[in-house]
Parts: C-alpha cells; structure tokens; sequence
C-alpha cells in the first residue's frame, strides 16, 4: 500500500528475505489468531511472538510496540484485497457493464467474507489507530481501478463519473460490511448479493451506461 504510516506506527524494517518474509507471516498470522481468540485488549507482543514461535526479540526487529504490529497487519490486508479488486476490474476492460458489476461486487464480496472471523477482528484492531492515511491510499487504488474499468465500456457515457464511480463504490463497500456486520445466514447473504448486483448494474445504466 503506497501510504506513509504515522513514525510512531512505522515498521522498524521489512522483509527483504524469503526467511524473514516466513517470519513476518507467522507473525502476521498469530496476530489474527489472538486477536480472534482473545480480543483486541489482550493482544500482546509477547502472546504474538509465543503464537508464532518466535522471540520477543526478533519481534521487536520488526515491529517496536502492538500498535506498528496491528497498522502493518492492516495494511497488508487492504494491500492485497486491493490486490484482488484491480486485477478483477482489469480482466472487464471492453466487456460489458453487467459484467463489470459482476466481477466487482463478486471480486469485494469474497475477500471480505471468505475469512469473516479475520475481517471483524481487523476492523475492531484499528479503531484507535491513526490510520487515515492508508484508507486514503486504499480508496485511491480503487477509485483508479474502477473507473478505468467502467471508462473502457465500449458504450458508456457517464456524465461526472467521478461522481457515479464514488457512489457505486460506497454502496457495494457499506452494504457488505453491513451483511458481515450483522452475521446474516448464508441463504440471506445470497440474496442481498443478488440485489446488490441489480441495484448496482440499475444505477449505472440510468447514469450513463447501456
């Protein structure tokens, strides 16, 4: 993610090795595991190092406090659901804008619900982090991603597709996380997908798709 971190949150180093690349995974992943387990007020760099089978020292080589862990931990998950989105809206270039609805809603829909648990756990990890930045840098990429993607539609003819492309992204984020939110049954989440994917492809078209 292409955002500068507040210097109380920065990393002390990055990975450069595939060794320290395994290591700071494990790290990663023991994080999620505690912060599913125990909760966020009982995250600790020590639980995390024990977690991950690793000292506190080589911890503290990458991460100086719980508060750098938890930003870089979600910055790596915006980093690669980002990941996800561009390469979706990539693939609909020329394509149709049903299809482009599609991929989108579809593309967001399953980073943010495959792993339910992880989504809710990072979200209440970062309520008391300083973390505008890395949102702003988030909703840059997706911004870019989605509105070359609807631009390159062979019959489009958006009037301010800024506008329309903001709109269409604060729908289908919000009414996701409201569905993972509420902890919805699977046939229901179904459902609201569905309406989703109509309500999203209905506002298109009357802004200027065909």
């Amino acid at each position: 993610m292409d955002a500068t971190p507040p210097d109380r949150l920065r990393a002390r180093k990055k990975p450069r090795q595939a060794r320290s690349s395994a290591t700071v995974d494990a790290i990663f992943e023991a994080t999620i595991q505690v912060l599913i387990g125990e909760g966020r007020n009982r995250l600790t760099t020590t639980r995390v190092a024990e977690r991950a089978g690793v000292s506190v020292g080589t911890m503290y080589q990458y991460f100086p406090h719980k508060q750098a862990l938890i930003y870089a931990l979600n910055e790596r998950y915006l980093d690669r659901l980002a990941e996800r989105v561009e390469e979706a809206c990539l693939a609909q270039h020329g394509r149709s804008t049903r299809e482009m609805v599609e991929a989108l809603v579809t593309a967001y829909w399953d980073a943010k619900t495959e792993r339910i648990d992880v989504t809710r756990a990072l979200y209440a990890s970062a309520v008391e982090l300083d973390n505008e930045a890395l949102i702003g840098a988030f909703a840059a990429r997706m911004d870019a991603a989605t509105m070359a993607m609807l631009r390159s539609a062979p019959t489009a003819n958006y009037t301010d597709l800024e506008l329309v492309n903001v709109t269409l992204l604060s729908v289908v984020f919000g009414t996701v996380r409201n569905v993972f939110e509420r902890n919805l049954p699977p046939s229901e989440q179904i459902a609201i997908r569905e309406q989703l994917t109509a309500m999203c492809l209905s506002y298109l078209e009357s802004s200027g798709a065909s």
